[in-house]
């Protein structure tokens, strides 16, 4: 058997009460590492579930992928395109698309008796992929949207039923001015949804793609762009590019020109603030870990000064300075490893606790979520133990030099 394996695992399972100061050390050590680990998972495990949930929001708006025209991304002023069915079957065969919808976007304004609010009318039809907007519906039902008829059905936002006073089943009016004409449709309120993004509750509502695309005056194959969804989010940027290559010399029947962009595009600025957050988790990383490792090289060289006699009679029997420093690293790994596992322990069960009753609440006006987001990411918490394992022990490998300077004859005599 490996003699400091042997000694270290001897000292750190014995139970002589005789070292009074080593005790209280190797508990706080312990402690520390286990707090500095459960910091760390649950920190990540924030960040992960924060990112994806906002991600996953914004997606369900806005897609991963747009096709549009090439005017409307140039000058923002809406135009349509013509997607036929051919088109469509060849995005569908990128490998890493999972869906093609199309939609038509056009403004407006609901009216009551006592208010009005300018709002985005989004026509989707019967292929819209609408599990985003049932997963945050609040009351009543998503009617089928239609590519071919109007049911004049209106899902509308939490915000705006509240400011306008509206419920499922009520009637509302919409005004639409265009070309100098003002066209009116009443609506009924089939459902509310709240996302709690509040660029797009504020605004967006939903009916059929024929009611947008008659009110925008375009042709039935008209429509304002088609949304791309994808099967794995990390190759977004390379189906974007297969998409770049399959319509870069296209143009539909009108002569409109096509263009696509991404998610990160589309709303740069939301992708931009979540990118920062991985800033402060290395910041919390780093700050855990360096915790982490000072008490542990505190406690060890308390530990070395306590056990001085010890090594004086090591070093006696013929022990190199290389065994006794071993030895002394190997007992570090041990208490490392019982602060690991109890910060493993606090950690995934706090992150778990969390997902199953929310107890940490937040405000959706500012973080888009009323309870705090959490995400276990296996692999990445195991990683996080081998790193904080192998650092911790990494940085004990020179305060364990102090053995070399303990001479045997006068350390026997210590006491």
């Amino acid at each position: 058997m490996n003699l400091p394996f042997f000694l270290s695992r001897r000292i750190y399972f014995s139970e002589d009460d005789r070292h009074e100061v080593s005790r209280p050390a190797i508990r706080i050590a312990t402690i520390g590492v286990a707090i500095g680990l459960a910091v760390m998972i649950i920190t990540v495990s924030v960040i992960l579930g924060f990112k994806h949930t906002i991600r996953d929001k914004v997606v369900g708006f806005g897609s991963h992928i747009q096709v549009t025209n090439f005017v409307t991304q140039q000058t923002a002023v809406p135009a349509p395109i013509a997607i036929n069915d051919t088109l469509i079957r060849k995005l569908k065969k990128i490998p890493n698309v999972r869906h093609v919808e199309c939609y038509t976007m056009t403004q407006g304004i609901l009216k009551t008796d006592s208010d009005f609010l300018g709002v985005a009318f989004k026509g989707v039809g019967e292929d819209y992929d609408l599990s985003f907007i049932r997963q945050n519906l609040q009351e009543g039902t998503l009617p089928t949207f239609s590519s071919k008829t109007s049911s004049n059905k209106l899902v509308i936002s939490r915000k705006m039923a509240d400011k306008l006073q509206l419920h499922v089943g009520d009637k509302v009016y919409a005004y639409f001015i265009a070309y100098d004409d003002v066209r009116a449709r009443r609506f009924t309120v089939s459902g509310i949804y709240q996302s709690n993004m509040k660029q797009f509750d504020d605004v967006l509502c939903l009916t059929d793609l024929r009611t947008t695309t008659k009110l925008n005056d375009w042709e039935p194959d008209q429509c304002s762009g088609a949304e791309i969804l994808v099967k794995d989010f990390d190759l977004i940027n390379e189906t974007n590019m297969q998409v770049i290559d399959l319509i870069k010399n296209h143009t539909d029947r009108y002569g409109e020109t096509l263009i696509s962009q991404t998610i990160f595009e589309t709303y740069p600025q939301v992708f931009s603030w979540l990118s920062l957050l991985d800033v402060n988790v290395w910041i919390i990383l780093a700050l855990m870990i360096c915790v982490a490792g000072f008490t542990m090289i505190s406690g060890l060289l308390i530990i070395i000064l306590e056990r001085t006699q010890m090594i004086g009679i090591l070093k006696a029997l013929g022990a190199r300075n290389s065994t006794v420093r071993h030895t002394f690293l190997w007992f570090a790994a041990f208490i490392i490893s019982q602060g690991l596992l109890i910060g493993d322990v606090i950690g995934i069960g706090l992150v778990v606790l969390q997902q199953h009753t929310g107890f940490i609440h937040l405000d959706p006006a500012s973080y888009y979520v009323d309870t705090a987001p959490m995400e276990l990411n296996i692999p990445i918490i195991v990683i996080l133990n081998v790193a904080t394992l192998l650092i911790s022990v990494f940085v004990l490998i020179a305060p364990s030099y102090l053995v070399s300077h303990i001479q045997p004859v006068k350390a026997m005599q210590f006491d």
